[in-house]
């Protein structure tokens, strides 16, 4: 599936942009869906000695895809198309590559 293909597919399930502080609950909702799988993370670090054999990948998809619901949709309210998004997102990464700058921190490097 492309990128565009599952945001529009996505977009079939969101609220009209119009909505009441439509930007604060995708932005929201984005952050929550991400803290779910940090949390499930955490329970594998506390309970399980972080052992990655007992991860339940099916339930870690679920919420990757619930992140990816709320990337989609808050990208389509910006006026910004996923395969866009993520078109960019790999050039960056690959320019910080050819510089060797992939390690280290600052968005500019």
């Amino acid at each position: 599936m492309e990128c565009d293909d599952y945001q529009r597919a996505a977009l079939r399930t969101a609220r009209d942009k119009d909505a009441p502080d439509e930007f604060m609950h995708l932005v929201l909702g984005l952050v929550g869906e991400a803290g779910e799988i940090a949390e499930k993370v955490k329970k594998l670090v506390r309970d399980k000695n972080s052992d990655l054999a007992q991860l339940d990948r099916d339930d870690m998809a679920a919420e990757l895809g619930d992140v990816l619901w709320y990337a989609a949709v808050l990208a389509n309210f910006l006026d910004l198309s996923l395969n866009d998004v993520a078109q960019r997102n790999v050039d960056k990464l690959a320019d910080r590559q050819r510089r060797a700058v992939l390690g280290g921190s600052g968005d500019n490097r």
